[in-house]
């Protein structure tokens, strides 16, 4: 009788991988559309360009997933989750031929020229980006010094199909982004909440879309705390709080881990960027007293 439970119960564990794999290899292997109307056609490649762009790489968190000198890097390695390879951005990659639509669609819409979801890739934080700044990124990738690296390539463990398929991993921002719809302009630079917002756009993939706390993604995250007047942050002056974001170091001189607080890419943001930010977090609404997703620490 224990012979024939346990040779069931494995039946039923088998018919459910199988049916985990189809499912999610049916999503993963679906093609997106991205209108070309939509997309950059072309990029300046002046030196005020390429400047901007490598600020960008840094600040918008390039360099952070695709290795300091963006030759790629295995960021996830977790045989029953995933592994996660950003691929190689320079012209020692797979860039090397892609054209300014082709990474435009790539950043804004987490897509590949064939129509693949880029796994992981953070689109939904960069589908408002400007013209301007995907340029000047464009620009800045046609000049770095080209990177030959062997990587492996990503895969999907079970654990992670599982967690796709449940929607506590968001594998393919591509599927959650209105490719064909217009864009709205984006704000002028300067200390203002309107720009705080647009830049604040980096943070919702950690921190939630409103930015009041997230719970851990995958088996080995860590909440992100909430950016409000709720969170513990929110009670930062302005000063500690730029000073956290380019030290690493919070008010009470306690490390913040760049692994999971990446102050590294906010380090180099101007004195204009860090106070829209810090505007930009003082004027949103407090979480409800009790509500579990404020998570202050």
């Amino acid at each position: 009788m224990a012979g024939r439970a346990v040779a069931g119960l494995a039946l039923v564990v088998a018919v459910l991988a199988v049916a985990v794999y189809g499912l999610s290899e049916r999503r993963l292997a679906q093609r997106f559309a991205v209108p070309e109307a939509v997309l950059l056609a072309d990029a300046e490649t002046d030196s005020a360009a390429v400047a901007r762009g490598a600020h960008l790489a840094v600040t918008r968190g390039c360099t952070g997933c695709h290795a300091g000198d963006l030759g790629g890097k295995v960021m996830i390695d977790d045989p029953a989750f995933a592994r996660i390879v950003p691929t190689n951005l320079t012209p020692g990659g797979r860039l090397a031929g892609w054209t300014a639509r082709d990474v435009d669609r790539a950043v804004r819409h987490g897509v590949a020229p064939d129509g693949r979801g880029l796994l992981l890739m953070p689109s939904h934080e960069y589908h408002g980006l400007s013209d301007r700044d995907v340029a000047d990124l464009v620009a800045y990738l046609q000049t770095v010094r080209p990177v030959e690296r062997a990587l492996p390539a990503s895969r999907v463990g079970p654990v992670g199909r599982a967690l796709f398929l449940a929607g506590q991993v968001p594998l393919l921002p591509a599927e959650t982004i209105p490719h064909a719809a217009p864009r709205a302009a984006a704000p002028e630079a300067g200390p203002t909440v309107a720009y705080g917002a647009y830049l604040a756009t980096s943070c919702q993939g950690c921190h939630g879309p409103d930015l009041a706390g997230a719970p851990a993604h995958g088996p080995d995250g860590v909440p992100a705390p909430d950016l409000t007047a709720t969170g513990t942050a929110g009670r930062w002056t302005e000063a500690a709080f730029a000073h956290a974001l380019r030290t690493g170091l919070r008010p009470d001189a306690a490390p913040m881990d760049s692994l999971v607080m990446p102050w590294t890419m906010t380090r180099p943001m101007s004195d204009d960027d860090l106070r829209a930010l810090y505007l930009y977090l003082r004027a949103l609404p407090e979480r409800p007293a009790g509500d579990p997703l404020a998570v202050s620490r």
